[in-house]
């Protein structure tokens, strides 16, 4: 997904929806690596959605986590894998305006070797889902 300039931001307003596509592995079991996401931009974001936002240290690099708790200042975010890092224990609270958006919807592409009808089956029933969020936190999240 190609990035557009700053002030073709400031012009013209973005479209509500775009896909994005996860690297890495902070958001397992949620999501993985390779999945593609519908990302709601400028969605409101209540505690425990799954986000998109941009790095606050690398601000060209589109990072996604889990808006765990609103903040002095702006969100407090984790990934769903607590070994992964690269979350706010790493950069603290990430300020509202680095908040693109609310992802919706997840799909996971179908790999060429799974050939058999039974695996295309099993692909077909769990390849799209919603993104939902979780209302009550788990106790990791509580625990950071």
């Amino acid at each position: 997904m190609s990035e557009p300039s700053q002030d073709a931001e400031r012009a013209r307003p973005p479209l509500p929806f775009g896909v994005a596509e996860v690297t890495g592995p902070s958001m397992v079991p949620t999501l993985h690596h390779g999945d593609r996401l519908l990302v709601h931009y400028g969605a409101r974001v209540r505690r425990g959605d799954v986000i998109v936002l941009r790095h606050p240290f690398q601000q060209d690099l589109l990072v996604v986590k889990r808006a765990a708790e609103r903040r002095d200042g702006g969100w407090w975010v984790l990934g769903d894998n607590g070994y992964a890092g690269g979350d706010s224990t790493d950069y603290g609270v990430v300020p509202d305006e680095l908040v693109l958006g609310r992802v919706r919807f997840r799909y996971r592409p179908r790999t060429s070797e799974r050939r058999s009808p039974l695996a295309v089956v099993g692909w077909a029933l769990s390849s799209a889902r919603p993104v939902f969020s979780v209302r009550s936190a788990s106790r990791r999240l509580r625990a950071r």
